[in-house]
């Protein structure tokens, strides 16, 4: 293990559940379009290319209970309803760049490795793995 990486105990009882709430695609997601600029549902369901309403729908509802995000409902006709982030769903901010600058560095060798592995199960030279 690289020696600039601190060593921390594995406290999963503690960090699962928190884990759960935020390390999800369409937390991730939802919330580095709301770091950006407010959004309405629409205007979310449109960036999240792939989301249906119902996974929108529950995600928000979901951030929202767990104060990443607030929800304002706006004094148009029809009713409209905006996010915002909050300042805990924006402290999310750093390690979601530092995520997405990792994916964008590393998803070439990731599918370099997934094709060698896929070659080797096809080619059967894995079979005794357990």
């Amino acid at each position: 293990m690289s020696q600039d990486v601190l060593e921390l105990p594995l406290d999963v009882t503690a960090t699962r559940p928190i884990l759960d709430h935020i390390a999800n695609k369409w937390t991730v997601l939802i919330l580095s379009v709301l770091c950006t600029e407010p959004a309405r549902f629409n205007h979310l369901k449109r960036r999240l290319d792939g989301i249906t309403h119902k996974a929108l729908s529950e995600a928000l509802k979901r951030l929202e209970r767990n104060g990443l995000i607030n929800r304002k409902v706006l004094p148009t006709q029809p009713i409209g309803v905006e996010y915002t982030i909050t300042e805990l769903g924006c402290s999310l901010r750093e390690p979601f760049a530092a995520l997405y600058n990792w994916s964008l560095a590393n998803g070439a060798a990731m599918e370099k490795a997934q094709h060698a592995y896929d070659t080797s199960r096809t080619n059967g030279e894995r079979e005794q793995d357990v």
